[in-house]
This record gives structure tokens, sequence and C-alpha cells, in this order.
């Protein structure tokens, strides 16, 4: 079994893989962002709840488990530090392999499962805030390689950079995750297709972590690391002041 989760959004979110029979599970804990006084991100307090009651509902045992893949962002730098240091803490203690997966390879991946006729690529964006968004693009052909090189490189870039390079590359881009809902107007324009507010392709997906790591060597725990993209928010607005 492969045990996958991703900390990189406000979201929560652990799933098992059976590599054999391609029986997959997920478990996703979503703090309401659109409330009057948003909920904040219960990374620490939902983490392992969610892995042991997944575990306890399938009947896992750490025994079955072989290989962890966790999401390693863009995203928060608290969440992602979180998710990674609670992975290498896991394959430690309980001797199994590790694998960092792209949060916005697997979010690419979701998108191209939804890909119409005529796209030919699927374009991941989380919000970055700020204006700003972490995002990257794989040709739908070679998404589902874990080792494809991307056609956008990952960056993090103001919403009309990100506009102007895709406008740039001549693509049809099928899209996803919330930064793609967020800045949906500047996106189209470039020949993005957005999702809807709702669609599940806007959500990362855990089990699409775990199939990204059936294809990546396992690494050193100490090898595993966040790819944040960009200085903290905090470490910015020192700078600024």
């Amino acid at each position: 079994m492969v045990l996958g989760f991703d900390t990189a959004t406000p979201a929560t979110v652990v799933a098992l893989l059976d590599p054999v029979t391609g029986a997959a599970a997920e478990a996703r804990d979503d703090p309401d962002t659109d409330a009057a006084r948003p909920q904040r991100p219960r990374h620490m307090a939902a983490l392992l709840a969610l892995i042991d009651g997944q575990m306890r509902e399938l009947g896992v045992g750490w025994a079955d488990i072989r290989r962890i893949a966790v999401g390693v962002g863009p995203g928060t730098f608290t969440g992602l530090r979180i998710g990674v240091a609670t992975a290498q803490a896991l394959a430690r203690a309980r001797d199994v392999e590790l694998v960092g997966v792209s949060t916005l390879h697997s979010l690419a991946l979701g998108a191209a499962r939804d890909a119409a006729p005529g796209e030919d690529a699927a374009l991941a964006v989380i919000d970055g805030r700020r204006r700003e968004v972490f995002a990257a693009g794989w040709a739908l052909a070679d998404v589902a390689d874990a080792q494809a090189a991307p056609v956008l490189t990952p960056r993090a870039v103001p919403v009309d950079a990100l506009a102007a390079t895709l406008a740039e590359r001549g693509r049809t881009w099928v899209a996803a995750g919330d930064g793609s809902v967020a800045f949906a107007t500047a996106l189209t324009r470039s020949g993005a297709r957005i999702p809807t507010d709702d669609s599940k392709r806007n959500q990362v997906s855990a089990i699409d972590h775990c199939r990204l790591a059936l294809g990546l060597a396992p690494e050193p725990p100490d090898g595993v690391r966040p790819d944040y993209l960009r200085l903290p928010d905090a470490e910015i607005n020192l700078g600024a002041t």
C-alpha cells in the first residue's frame, strides 16, 4: 500500500492506494475559507488523525505500508513544514520508503482527466496570495509520467505575468486549482479553460500523489524537502520594512 498526504493548501488530505488492484480511498479536512470569519488550516490537528482514521477504516496496518508520498508544494510555509516533517518522522519510525511529490504535478494530473477535445496541456494554479500564484503545466500526453518535464516550469509569479506567458505558449490549457478559479478572468483570456468553483479538480488529491509516487525513486527522509518557490511571508514582510 502507498500512503499519500498533502498540506500545501488550506486542506489536509490523506489517501491510501493499493497499487496492485488500483483500489484507493481518500479523506480530507477542508476549513471554511469563505465564511465571514474564515477558518484557519487545521494541518497540525487533522493530519495524524486522518491517517489513523483511514488505516483503521480500511483495516490497514503499518506493516502493509511500503511507501509514503508527501506533497512538497509549493504552498503555505507552515503547512508544508508540518506535512514534510510528519512524513520524515513516519518514514524513519516505521522504516517506510519516502517520496516527495509536486503538489502542482498532482493537480495537473487531475486536470488532465477532465480535458476536452483539442486541449493539449494541463495547468495547475495554486493561489499564493498577494495577487501571486504558484503555477506549472504539463503536456497531456506526459502528465501521468511522474518524471516528465513540465512544459511550464513551476514558478511563483504575478497573475498577469502568468496570463501573458500562457498566451505566448500557443497551447490550449485545461486548468485546475484554487488559483485558477480566483483569477479565472485573466487566465481565461489567455486560453485556459477554468473549472467551476465547486469542481473537484480544484482540490488537491492525495490519491494522485500516490499514483505519481509509484514512478519516482524513494529518497532518504532528510532528502525530501518543501518546495516553497519563494520566501515565507514573514521574510517578505521583514524585507519590506
